[in-house]
């Protein structure tokens, strides 16, 4: 929410969480921006007017970035509306468009804050592989041609694993923040074509996530080892981490509280 009207809005008798899912691929992104941009948030807000009648503004967990998706964002918002907790996500869920779906709606303590109250962030990235693409994967996955070697990219994941400055995967033009993280989850399952790498962390950098998986498919590639990869981390350079990994096969899948 906007800070000049934070104490306006946590006036309101009721603090809402609700938990969503959204298909990223239509959206500049998730965070509020100047019309005609359109964002995620931008139309929640509208459609939360609707249901709650009076003006919304909504704080979340983070934001995603253009193209990326989410099965598990959280945001608050404070109201005087009068709607039943237990008809919101029906309520919601028949005016916003089919590509944003509220999962879960739940009355919040007063001091519980979607952004500041989380501990934990989980997201994943997918990735397709095979001779020939798929097209209904084509705007949920980073499609491969080329063999990867899953065991030496299993290898670099887990050099993630423990307390770290990430300054090697941050890019440029993020909020100001401490580049050290405690990552406690970094791996890898391939099902099929399907390869997916998880990454839990108590928080996360700018790109910090597509900067990883960028680097360790050129781990899969053959183009960097392991061992590379750690050497990588310790650098603190971007510029000796890889290329960012395209948008569409990222998810915010989790955060906990």
């Amino acid at each position: 929410m906007k800070a000049e009207h934070k104490e306006l809005m946590k006036a309101r008798r009721r603090n809402i969480r609700l938990t969503l899912a959204y298909d990223g691929t239509a959206y500049h992104g998730f965070q509020r921006q100047t019309p005609p941009v359109v964002v995620v948030q931008n139309i929640l807000e509208e459609k939360l007017e609707l249901v709650f009648g009076d003006t919304i503004e909504l704080s979340a967990s983070g934001r995603t970035d253009a193209g990326v998706h989410a099965h598990g964002q959280v945001v608050n918002f404070f109201t005087d509306g009068t709607i039943p907790i237990d008809r919101v996500c029906r309520a919601l869920n028949s005016i916003l468009p089919d590509d944003i779906v509220v999962t879960e709606a739940a009355e919040a303590d007063r001091d519980f804050s979607a952004l500041h109250s989380a501990k934990r962030k989980t997201y994943i990235y997918r990735i397709i592989t095979g001779e020939v693409p798929c097209p209904f994967e084509r705007n949920t996955a980073w499609y491969i041609r080329r063999r990867l070697d899953i065991d030496a990219m299993r290898r670099a994941l887990s050099l993630l694993i423990g307390t770290h400055d990430y300054s090697a995967f941050r890019a440029a033009g993020g909020a100001p923040m401490s580049p050290v993280r405690t990552m406690d989850r970094a791996d890898i399952e391939k099902e099929g074509r399907i390869i997916t790498m998880t990454f839990r962390s108590d928080g996360f950098l700018y790109h910090m996530v597509r900067n990883i998986v960028g680097t360790v498919v050129d781990v899969g590639l053959g183009v960097k080892t392991p061992e590379r990869f750690g050497e990588i981390i310790a650098s603190l350079d971007r510029q000796q981490a890889s290329a960012t990994a395209p948008a569409c096969g990222l998810y915010l899948e989790n955060v906990e509280y």
